[in-house]
């Protein structure tokens, strides 16, 4: 009995003492996302099955297949199944000065050594541009919940830490990243970055122009395909556009694919090299969260940053990704 209430008596001092005097002395700026408060939960619709709208949603939704019946090949078999369309929160992003710290865990932080070139000092540097290093978690939360119980309409597992730029040669050498982005050199010019004007604006209206691939709308360009911005006057717009390349990046190297939403397409997914933009949204969730609304790919911070950039921060963000999913439920 004795122990029995020693350990009850021990179990209540942990639960019940602030996680801060369990941080470490190394730890960062963070926290931990709510997955419930801190979620946009509108940002899912539109929904449709085929091209029937069945709920709209905060910005205009992409093509969807026509008929809202499909067929799957499975192995030797087929099956049928409604053709459905949803946006699903796909993942989250770090963006941080600081190599290591995982803003969107608690901020706690992981010692990777030395990481290169371009990482340190960079907080108060007098220069107009800066650095930030990018973390992409797997962020299945659909999946979590229950939601939607269909297999071939999710994307299943645990939260994982899928990339970290700290270990990647790639994303603090501009030129090095030319390995995977060659066609970068054919956007460097006047006449390429005025075309992103265009994009700007109509992301502004929630319709990223997907064949302006190379523009990130208000942000600027989405090459170099690394962590270095030039002429930095807003924070929170450069950590943007570093997730914003970095979500470019992923579908480059083959790590996230598309779901198209043409008929007979829907089954599976398939690698995009170029990422369709227009099916891609973003909120904040740190640190200041922004539960009540999501924004397109490229979207300008003029509308809702205010509240969201503190001037005293350590220059960490967090942002929860959405995708549009065309899929077939079985």
């Amino acid at each position: 009995m004795r122990r029995f209430v020693w350990f009850a008596t021990l179990l209540l001092v942990l639960v019940c003492t602030p996680s801060q005097a369990f941080a470490s002395s190394n730890a960062g700026e963070g926290r931990w996302v709510n997955p419930i408060s801190d979620i946009c939960w509108k940002c899912m619709f539109p929904m449709s099955i085929g091209n029937i709208k069945l709920a709209s949603g905060p910005l205009p939704d992409t093509s969807n297949p026509a008929s809202p019946i499909q067929i799957c090949p499975v192995g030797i078999l087929y099956r049928i199944g409604l053709a459905i369309g949803f946006w699903e929160p796909m993942a989250m992003v770090d963006v941080t000065r600081e190599p290591g710290v995982m803003v969107n865990m608690g901020g706690f932080k992981i010692d990777l050594g030395r990481t290169g070139t371009g990482t340190a000092g960079q907080s108060d540097r007098p220069a107009a541009g800066t650095f930030y290093h990018v973390h992409w978690y797997k962020y299945p939360l659909i999946f979590w919940l229950n939601i939607i119980t269909s297999l071939g309409c999710l994307q299943t597992g645990d939260l994982d830490i899928a990339y970290l730029s700290e270990i990647d040669p790639l994303w603090n050498d501009s030129t090095l990243s030319m390995m995977i982005n060659p066609e970068a050199s054919l956007f460097g010019n006047l006449i390429a970055q005025a075309a992103c004007a265009a994009d700007s604006v109509a992301s502004a209206a929630g319709r990223p122009l997907a064949p302006l691939f190379w523009c990130a709308g208000s942000q600027g360009s989405m090459y170099p395909m690394t962590g270095f911005t030039s002429g930095e006057f807003s924070p929170l717009e450069s950590s943007l556009l570093v997730s914003e390349r970095m979500a470019f990046k992923m579908h480059r190297e083959g790590l996230v694919w598309n779901s198209i939403g043409a008929d007979n397409a829907v089954c599976n997914q398939y690698p995009s090299p170029i990422i369709p933009k227009d099916r891609w949204r973003y909120q904040m969730v740190n640190m200041f969260p922004e539960s009540t609304n999501c924004h397109a790919f490229g979207a300008t911070t003029q509308t809702w940053g205010i509240k969201h950039n503190s001037p005293n921060s350590k220059k960490n963000f967090g942002y929860l990704f959405w995708r549009k999913r065309n899929c077939v439920f079985l």
